[in-house]
C-alpha cells in the first residue's frame, strides 16, 4: 500500500465499510518492539535489583534491607546477610541534597527504628549494639553493626518505620527542604481551617463532582436542541458588541474630540494627533464590522450547517450511548500506564552499577555508559504511548460514527458499534495509531526540550534568545495542534476506507481543503459554542457548591472545596465535550465525502440525516 502519493491510484473512490485489510503493519511491529524495549526496561531493573532497592532500601554498602546480599567488589561491608535488618536508618536524616533530591547520609540496615533522639555517638553505639536479634555480637560483628563514621555528624531522631525506612517524625528536620512548606504548615489557623474545611465538606465535594459528571452527559444529548438558539444568540452578540465597542466607541470621541477643537478648549496639536489615531482606529473597526457582517451573511448557511451537525451528534449520542464511556476508558487507561511507567523510573533511580560517591565516600548505584540510555527511551515512551492511547480513542469514536453515517437502516446497526469499532482497531489499524501518535511525538519532543532550556535560562538569556526560544516553542506548538486535526480525521478516513495513515491523511487534506470554508465556520462556531458548554457546566457545579456550602459558618472554610470541584467539574467537562467534538468533526468529514459522491438520484442517495440537508 503506497504512502503520500506513491503508487496508489490518484483519484480515491471512497467506498465506506466495504472492505477491510490491515494498515501500517511495518508500524504496529515497530510499536510492538518498542513496547517489549519498555517491558525489557522494567525487567532489567528487577533483575538487577534495583526494583528491591526501591521498595526495601539500601544501606551505604549496597546492601538491600531485610534480604541476603551478595559481595560487590571493592566495597567493604558488601555481600551481609541483613534478612533480620528490615528498615533503613539514616545517621544524619536532616542532610538533604535539594539539588540531588537525596539524603546525603550515612545508612545503616536495622531490625528496629529508634524511639528516641540519639545525640553522640555512644548513643548510637548503644543502640546498635542492642538492635537486632544478637545478644553479645563479637568485635567483627560489632563493626557490622556500627561501622566508624568519621566524616558524618550525628543525628540519629526518634522516627517511625515509613515505606520500609526511619523517618524522623520532628518535621523541623526537612526545613532546609521545604522551608516555604514548614511555614505555611506552622500556621496552624490557616492550614487547620483549610484541611477542616475540606474534611467537613467530603460528601458535598463528592455530590458535586458526580454532579458535574451528570451535567456533562445530560449536556452532550440536550445541545442538539439548545444549539441554534445559541449558535445565533452568539452571532448576534459578536456583531452588535462589534458595531458598539469597536465602531461606536472610537467614532463617538473623535467627533468630541473635533467639537472641542473647534471650540479652542483644547490644545491644538494635542487635538490633531489624538483625533488622527482615534479616526484611523474608528475607520479599521468600522471596516472590521462590515467584514464581519459580510462574512455572517455570506456564510449563514455553513453556520446552520455547524447547527445541523449538532443536532445529529445529539442523535449520535442517543443512538450510541456507550461514547460517554470513552472518556472513563481513556483516562483509566493513561491511569495505569502513567503509574507504571513512574514505578518504573523510581526503579531506574537505584539501578545501575555500584559507585562510590567521592564527596561522601557512601556507595550510590547509577546508570552508567550505554545504560543511561535506557532514562531516555522511557521518555520517549512515556510521550508515543500516553498519544497512541489518545489516537485509539479518536479511532474508537471515529469507527463508530463512521458506521452510524454509512448505515441508512439505523435499525440495522450493530448491537455494540463501540466494541465493533474496537475490534476492528485491534485487528486491523493498530499500525495507523502507531504512526500517527509516533508523528506527534517527533513534534512533541522538541517542543518539551525547548520548553526546558527555556526555564533553566530564564533570566540568564538576552531579549532576542528568549524571543527565539518563544518563537520556536509556539510554531511547534501550533504545528502539533494541526497535525492532531490531521490525524484525527486520518483516523475517521481509515474508518472510512480502511487505507493506509498516509492516503487517509492525504484524501482526509483533499476533503477539509475543498470545504475550508465550512471547516472554518465549523471550528470557529462549533468550539465557541463547547467552549460554552464548558463554562455553563462550570458555574452551575460551583453555583450548586455555593448553595451547598453556604451551610458552613465561616467562609474561609468552603473556599479550597470549591476551588476543588470547579477545577473537577472543568476537567470532566473537556474530557466530554472533547469527544462531542471528535463526533461533530467526524461527522462533517462523512457529510463532505457524502456530498461529493452522491447527489440523491435512485443508485446514489444521501447516506446522511434529513436535518443536515441544508
Amino acid at each position: 500500500m503506497g504512502c503520500c502519493g506513491s503508487t496508489e491510484r490518484t483519484k480515491r473512490e471512497w467506498r465506506p465499510l466495504e472492505d477491510r485489510s490491515c494498515t501500517d503493519l511495518p508500524w504496529f511491529l515497530l510499536f510492538t518492539v518498542f513496547c517489549v524495549g519498555m517491558g525489557s526496561i522494567c525487567g532489567f531493573t528487577i533483575a538487577t535489583g534495583g526494583a528491591a532497592r526501591l521498595v526495601f532500601g539500601y544501606d551505604s554498602y549496597g546492601n538491600t534491607c531485610g534480604r541476603r546480599n551478595e559481595r560487590i567488589e571493592g566495597v567493604r561491608l558488601s555481600g551481609l546477610d541483613q534478612t533480620d535488618k528490615k528498615y533503613v536508618f539514616f545517621l544524619d536524616p536532616c542532610n538533604i541534597d535539594i539539588v540531588q533530591r537525596k539524603i546525603k547520609s550515612m545508612a545503616l540496615c536495622v531490625s528496629l527504628c529508634p524511639d528516641e533522639e540519639l545525640k553522640t555517638y555512644q548513643d548510637l553505639k548503644r543502640f546498635a549494639m542492642h538492635n537486632g536479634k544478637q545478644s553479645n555480637p563479637n568485635p567483627s560483628e560489632s563493626m557490622i553493626l556500627c561501622p566508624p563514621v568519621p566524616r558524618f555528624g550525628i543525628r540519629g531522631l526518634k522516627s517511625l518505620p515509613v515505606f520500609n525506612r526511619c523517618t524522623p517524625v520532628d518535621i523541623s528536620c526537612y526545613a532546609k527542604f521545604a522551608e516555604a512548606v514548614v511555614t505555611f504548615v506552622s500556621d496552624n489557623s490557616m492550614l487547620h481551617r483549610l484541611i477542616a474545611g475540606v474534611m467537613a465538606s467530603k460528601e458535598i465535594i463528592m455530590g458535586l463532582c458526580l454532579l458535574a459528571l451528570v451535567l456533562s452527559m445530560i449536556l452532550m444529548v440536550i445541545i442538539r436542541y439548545i444549539s441554534a438558539v445559541l449558535v445565533w444568540i452568539l452571532t448576534a452578540s459578536v456583531v452588535l458588541g462589534s458595531l458598539g465597542e469597536c465602531t461606536s466607541c472610537l467614532t463617538w470621541p473623535y467627533f468630541c474630540f473635533v467639537v472641542l477643537h473647534h471650540k479652542g478648549t483644547v490644545e491644538a496639536g494635542t487635538t490633531r494627533d489624538s483625533a488622527q489615531g482615534l479616526l484611523v482606529y474608528a475607520i479599521a473597526a468600522t471596516v472590521f464590522t462590515v467584514i464581519l457582517l459580510l462574512l455572517m451573511l455570506f456564510m449563514r448557511k455553513r453556520v446552520s450547517l455547524t447547527i445541523a451537525l449538532f443536532h445529529v451528534a445529539g442523535k449520535v449520542f442517543i443512538h450510541l450511548p456507550l461514547l460517554t464511556l470513552q472518556p472513563f476508558c481513556t483516562f483509566l487507561a493513561l491511569l495505569l500506564f502513567w503509574l507504571y511507567w513512574s514505578l518504573v523510573l523510581l526503579f531506574l533511580g537505584t539501578t545501575g552499577n555500584p559507585v562510590q560517591n567521592e564527596e561522601t565516600g557512601l556507595t550510590e548505584f547509577r546508570l552508567t555508559g550505554t545504560l543511561q540510555y535506557m532514562t531516555w527511551y522511557h521518555a520517549v515512551g512515556l510521550i508515543w504511548i500516553s498519544e497512541f492511547i489518545l489516537a485509539c480513542q479518536q479511532m474508537t469514536v471515529a469507527g463508530a460514527v463512521v458506521t452510524y453515517y454509512f448505515t441508512r437502516d439505523k435499525t440495522k446497526l450493530p448491537l455494540t458499534p463501540i466494541l465493533s469499532s474496537v475490534l476492528r482497531l485491534m485487528r486491523y489499524h493498530l499500525g495507523t495509531v502507531a504512526k500517527g501518535s509516533f508523528i506527534i511525538t517527533l513534534v512533541k519532543i522538541p517542543r518539551l526540550m525547548l520548553m526546558y532550556i527555556h526555564n533553566q535560562l530564564k533570566g540568564k538569556e538576552n531579549a532576542f534568545a528568549r524571543c527565539m526560544l518563544k518563537t520556536c516553542i509556539c510554531c511547534l506548538w501550533c504545528l502539533e495542534k494541526c497535525l492532531n486535526y490531521l490525524n484525527q480525521n486520518a483516523y475517521a478516513a481509515t474508518a472510512i476506507n480502511s487505507t493506509s495513515f498516509c492516503t487517509s491523511a492525504r484524501d482526509a487534506f483533499v476533503i477539509l481543503v475543498e470545504n475550508a470554508l465550512r471547516v472554518a465556520a465549523i471550528n470557529a462556531v462549533g468550539d465557541f459554542v463547547l467552549f460554552l458548554g464548558k463554562v455553563l457546566i462550570v458555574t452551575s457545579t460551583a453555583f450548586a457548591g455555593v448553595l451547598l456550602l453556604n451551610y458552613q459558618r465561616d467562609y474561609a472554610e468552603w473556599v479550597l472545596p470549591l476551588i476543588i470541584v470547579c477545577l473537577f467539574a472543568f476537567l470532566v467537562a473537556h474530557c466530554f465535550l472533547s469527544v462531542f467534538e471528535i463526533v461533530v468533526d467526524v461527522l462533517f468529514l462523512c457529510f463532505a465525502i457524502d456530498t461529493k459522491y452522491n447527489d440523491g438520484t435512485p443508485g446514489r442517495e444521501f447516506y446522511m440525516d434529513k436535518a443536515l440537508m441544508v
